[in-house]
C-alpha cells in the first residue's frame, strides 16, 4: 500500500505562540483576569525568543483578549480580558474600507441587528438601562450640538438600546457594525445643507424610539428603527452608488472603496463606537 503524504503547515514561531496560549484559554485554564508570567519566564517556557513572544502577545491585544502594562508594579505585565467592542469595531472598519464589505451589507446588518435590539429592548430593559439612553438623548437634543460630538452621542445612543436588550452579543456587534461607517456617517452629517433640521429630524425619532421601548411596543419600534436606519444610512448608499463587483478568485469588493477608504482613515476625532 502506497504511502500518503500530508502537507506540512509552516508556521511562523508567534503563531505557534498563539496557538499554546489560545489552547490554554478554551481547556478553561486561562480566564479573563488571569495574568500571564513574565516574559523573561514565559519565553523560555514556549522556547522562544522575547520578541516572537512579544509579537504573539501584541496580536492578542489587537483582537481584544489581552492588555499589557510596561513597566514594574502590581498592575505591570500582560493580562487575559475581555474587550471585543472596539477589537471588532477596528477590525469592520478596515475591511469596510478595502472593499470587503459593500455599504449594503453594512445596512441590512444594521436593520437586522437594531430590529432584534429595539423589540428586545421593549420587552425586557431594566428602567436605569433605558434612563442612561435617555441622558444620551438630551445631550444629543440640546441646542447647537455639532456633528461630531452629535455622531458620538447617536452611536451610543444605539448601543446602550443594545446593551439594554440583555444580548451582550447583540450590543458588541451593534457597536462594531456602527463603528464600521462611523467616518462616513460623520462625513454625511458635516454635509447637510441644513445642520439644525436634520438634527432635529433624527431627534423627533430617537424620542419616539425610546418612549416605545418604554411603553413595551416592541414590534412597533422595531419596525421605527428600520425606518430610522434606512432614512438616514441609506441615503449614505444613495450617495455613493455602491456596485458589488466578484472577480475569479472570489474576492468581493465594492466600486466605492476609494470614498470609503477616505472616510475610513479619518482620524476618528468623531463618534465613538
Amino acid at each position: 500500500m502506497p504511502v500518503e503524504w500530508q502537507p506540512v503547515r509552516q508556521s511562523r514561531t508567534h503563531e505557534l505562540v498563539l496557538q499554546s496560549i489560545e489552547e490554554q484559554v478554551f481547556a478553561g485554564k486561562l480566564r479573563a483576569g488571569d495574568r500571564l508570567p513574565p516574559e523573561r519566564e514565559l519565553a523560555p517556557v514556549f522556547g522562544v525568543s522575547r520578541s516572537a513572544l512579544r509579537e504573539a502577545l501584541r496580536v492578542l491585544e489587537t483582537i481584544g483578549v489581552l492588555v499589557a502594562q510596561p513597566g514594574r508594579g502590581p498592575d505591570a505585565g500582560a493580562r487575559i480580558v475581555r474587550n471585543p467592542d472596539d477589537a471588532l469595531g477596528r477590525l469592520l472598519r478596515l475591511h469596510f474600507a478595502l472593499g470587503s464589505y459593500s455599504l449594503h451589507d453594512v445596512l441590512e446588518a444594521r436593520v437586522a441587528l437594531e430590529r432584534s435590539s429595539f423589540a428586545a429592548a421593549a420587552r425586557q430593559a431594566a428602567p436605569a438601562d433605558l434612563d442612561e439612553a435617555a441622558e444620551l438623548l438630551a445631550r444629543m437634543t440640546r441646542p447647537g450640538v455639532p456633528p461630531e460630538e452629535f455622531n458620538e452621542l447617536d452611536t451610543r445612543f444605539h448601543v446602550q438600546i443594545a446593551h439594554s436588550s440583555g444580548n451582550a452579543l447583540t450590543s458588541t456587534l451593534t457597536a462594531a457594525v456602527r463603528e464600521s461607517v462611523r467616518p462616513l456617517i460623520l462625513r454625511a452629517l458635516e454635509a447637510a445643507e441644513d445642520w439644525a433640521a436634520t438634527a432635529a429630524a433624527l431627534n423627533a425619532q430617537h424620542t419616539e424610539l425610546l418612549a416605545l421601548v418604554r411603553a413595551g411596543r416592541g414590534e412597533e419600534a422595531a419596525d421605527l428603527a428600520e425606518v430610522h436606519i434606512r432614512g438616514f444610512h441609506g441615503t449614505l448608499i444613495d450617495e455613493t452608488h455602491p456596485t458589488d463587483t466578484t472577480d475569479t478568485t472570489g474576492t468581493t469588493g465594492t466600486t466605492d472603496t476609494a470614498d470609503t477608504s477616505d472616510a475610513a482613515a479619518d482620524d476618528g476625532r468623531a463618534g465613538g463606537r
